[in-house]
């Protein structure tokens, strides 16, 4: 679709997200969440750049360079990557992989992280994921669960390329529902020998049951119908209709969670819309596709990741701990489970000072050895 179908049709599109929470949570899920804070509607378009928040943070001391490279289809990965000034280039260093969280591209919150590695003297490098951002997918904003887990594994075919990246010294961090992509890449690929994950999402129990379990197997099932009814649309050349993702407005309606990512994503703290794209359809996946990742379970044999470490970080207040909190109870040792006091889901993003860089470089400086 190019710019200017995406902008006629944007009522439409944000008519149709908007009437769809992130999640569609009701009952129970909602009610776990009622304590949650609510923001001044006064306040509302005003970013909370409380706590160090800093998604668009650059350094002096690191130098930054723009990369593509193949997938096994032979698509185009886009990524950025960040070297210390310091860096030997004639010794061979351990890297990081950075994936961002869904429906973001690597601009928000994987650059941050990639930057603060690469400060600690890392080689890092953000990626955007398959249909999102500066990397090949038609059309925009699709779902593919197996390409975003391969994109990581490209990143890694990419870096352990580089002469002075070590191949045995190699990892990766995910950020929200990137931290169920890089567990599924590194079920199938030891060349990933540690992985973070950060704010974690499980994006296929997110989709199938909601948060704390609220949607019913009857929801579910509506949810699949409809999308099987737009690929005839699509097929027959209608128009795309996008679903969850971020609303474009607040009201006296809207939920904690949505506001919460309101505040990223809708503002200028974190807001970023990439080159050939459109305000409307940022954050959005495609209806039609978004049911794959009801097939989209990253957690199952997660404990053949042995005996490469996993590190889970999450906000004590984050409305998704549940999903760092099963991921761990499944994990085989070595594993870890760090809980940032006072931090929610997307605090983690961007607020420096919440997000414990320095507990990411030790992990990753203790078991990505030569």
């Amino acid at each position: 679709m190019n710019r200017q179908n995406a902008d006629d049709h944007a009522a439409e599109a944000r008519a149709d997200i908007d009437r769809r929470s992130l999640l569609k949570m009701t009952g129970a899920g909602v009610a776990a969440l009622g304590m949650m804070p609510v923001l001044d509607l006064a306040d509302a378009k005003a970013q909370d750049m409380s706590r160090g928040a800093a998604n668009f943070y650059t350094s002096d001391r690191v130098t930054l360079q723009k990369v593509t490279f193949k997938n096994q289809y032979q698509m185009n990965v886009a990524g950025t990557l960040f070297t210390p000034k310091t860096l030997d280039r004639n010794a061979k260093n351990p890297a990081i992989v950075v994936g961002h969280p869904m429906g973001a591209v690597k601009e928000q919150s994987a650059n941050l992280y990639a930057t603060k590695m690469a400060e600690r003297g890392f080689v890092a490098m953000s990626i955007d994921l398959s249909f999102w951002g500066e990397s090949d997918g038609q059309p925009r904003n699709l779902v593919s669960p197996d390409l975003y887990a391969e994109a990581f594994s490209a990143a890694v075919d990419f870096l352990g390329t580089r002469p002075f990246v070590e191949r045995a010294r190699i990892g990766a961090i995910g950020i929200c529902g990137s931290g169920s992509f890089v567990i599924s890449a590194a079920k199938i690929d030891p060349r990933l020998r540690a992985v973070a994950t950060v704010s974690m999402y499980d994006m296929g129990a997110a989709n199938r049951d909601a948060l704390q379990h609220s949607q019913t197997v009857e929801q579910r099932k509506r949810i699949i119908a409809e999308a099987a009814e737009q690929r005839y649309v699509e097929f027959t050349g209608g128009e795309t209709k996008y679903t969850s993702g971020t609303v474009h407005e607040l009201t006296a309606d809207t939920h904690p969670i949505q506001r919460e990512f309101y505040d990223f994503y809708r503002t200028p703290r974190g807001e970023f819309t990439p080159a050939g794209g459109s305000p409307a359809t940022t954050t959005h996946p495609t209806l039609s596709s978004n049911v794959k990742f009801m097939n989209f379970y990253p957690f199952s044999d997660i404990e053949t990741i042995s005996p490469r470490p996993i590190l889970f970080i999450a906000g004590d207040q984050a409305h998704s701990k549940e999903f760092s909190e099963d991921a761990y109870r499944r994990a085989a040792e070595p594993k870890e489970l760090v809980w940032v006091p006072g931090a929610g889901h997307v605090d983690l993003y961007d607020r420096v000072d919440l997000i414990p860089f320095d507990k990411l470089a030790s992990f990753f400086s203790q078991h990505l050895t030569a």
